[in-house]
């Protein structure tokens, strides 16, 4: 018997994908007593250093409420310091500190093999297209 079921939708492929990675990114950064989302926020901050709790929450994918509890999480492990922000005082800016750094460093090959690890089965040009495609999708919807 033919199945007449539609595949599964896009968002819904995007959402399982979001979610494999995280669980084996959560399982790559926990020895270091991190989470995938904490780990997340601390390559925001290694691209774009001194943000605010605003900004990173949005670079990193999670609430403005829920920013200020990974931040100190981050911070009360030494990754992480705020200050205040020389051009509007009232602000304060994220940074990444040394420690930051080097756990960050700690993970880059790891995180490089996880990637490598989800894209194995397709060509290079395959490789390309489909960060391409994910490029455009993110740039739609932004």
């Amino acid at each position: 018997m033919v199945s007449t079921k539609a595949p599964p939708s896009l968002l819904y492929m995007v959402k399982q994908v979001e979610l494999v990675v995280r669980s084996h990114l959560d399982e790559l950064v926990r020895p270091a007593g991190i989470t995938a989302l904490q780990y997340t926020s601390l390559t925001v901050l290694e691209r774009h250093d001194g943000l605010s709790a605003a900004q990173l929450a949005r670079d990193s994918f999670v609430t403005a409420q829920s920013i200020a509890d990974l931040v100190r999480s981050l911070e009360n492990r030494g990754l992480v310091q705020r200050e205040r922000n020389p051009r509007n005082r009232r602000e304060l800016l994220i940074l990444l500190t040394d420690a930051g750094r080097e756990l960050l460093e700690r993970f880059t090959e790891p995180v490089r093999e996880l990637e490598e690890r989800m894209i194995r089965d397709l060509t290079s040009h395959q490789a390309d297209q489909f960060r391409q495609a994910l490029s455009k999708a993110w740039h739609s919807l932004s």
